[in-house]
């Protein structure tokens, strides 16, 4: 069995440009392992997405209770939104809203991927895998495809992204060429067969995030990276689909 992890060790932070930092859980699998995305602007600060909830960010990440913070849910599965519950403003896709605010194991797929065998380390006590579960945060905002995320200097446009999940969204800046992709795109093996994926809603969604001119992606999972693999990455998958078709 692994050993347990102190929680001033769970969270890593790396800063990576135009005032974003990377926060990540080191001792959960990469597979498993949430890229969690802190974005400073000059109203407030944005937070996407927030990990598996087993330590709590504000306590042990000084930096997201520096400013006003909105956390945004690029989709509502269990390694997403775990700390969720810990900030005031929440903001989701209107598909997801009732998953946010009423998880279950089975809803968020705590259930059956939550075991002992996703960690390095165990998180600290009392943590139990078979007992492990999200804790309610009800959405203090809904968005939905075209909205936008105001941080006063900067702006995010949501894109619906159907597909991996029915409310899952990407956040688009324009002026800087920003995409965080949550679990849709990513430099990994993607997830396609969840209880609500719908294959044609993933396709849909694949084509139109090519159309995007891309500086660079921070997806859900695994390394950032720039507009060639961007394109690439998803002309190899769109070519898949066509193969199989």
């Amino acid at each position: 069995m692994p050993t347990r992890a102190k929680p001033e060790d769970w969270y890593e932070l790396k800063k990576i440009d135009n005032d974003i930092t990377y926060i990540g859980e080191p001792f959960i699998d990469e597979f498993y392992r949430c890229n969690i995305w802190h974005v400073r602007g000059r109203n407030g600060d944005m937070l996407v997405d927030s990990g598996m909830g087993v330590v709590s960010l504000r306590e042990w990440v000084p930096l997201v209770t520096e400013r006003t913070l909105t956390a945004v849910a690029s989709h509502t599965h269990f390694d997403h939104i775990g700390c969720h519950h810990e900030f005031e403003h929440r903001v989701v896709h209107q598909a997801e809203a009732e998953l946010l605010a009423n998880p279950t194991r089975a809803n968020t797929l705590a259930s059956p991927y939550v075991t002992d065998e996703i960690f390095t380390q165990l998180p600290p006590e009392p943590y139990r895998s078979d007992t492990y579960a999200v804790r309610k945060a009800p959405a203090t905002r809904l968005v939905e495809d075209g909205d936008i995320i105001d941080l006063g200097n900067r702006a995010f446009e949501v894109i619906h992204t159907p597909g991996h999940s029915p409310g899952g969204i990407a956040l688009w800046e324009k002026a800087s060429g920003v995409l965080f992709s949550g679990d849709i795109h990513y430099d990994g093996p993607l997830i396609e067969d969840t209880y609500h994926s719908n294959p044609t809603d993933y396709v849909a969604s694949m084509e139109r995030l090519l159309e995007l001119p891309v500086r660079v992606v921070h997806g859900g999972h695994f390394p950032s990276f720039g507009p060639e693999r961007h394109r690439t990455l998803i002309r190899q998958w769109l070519d898949t689909k066509q193969s199989a078709s």
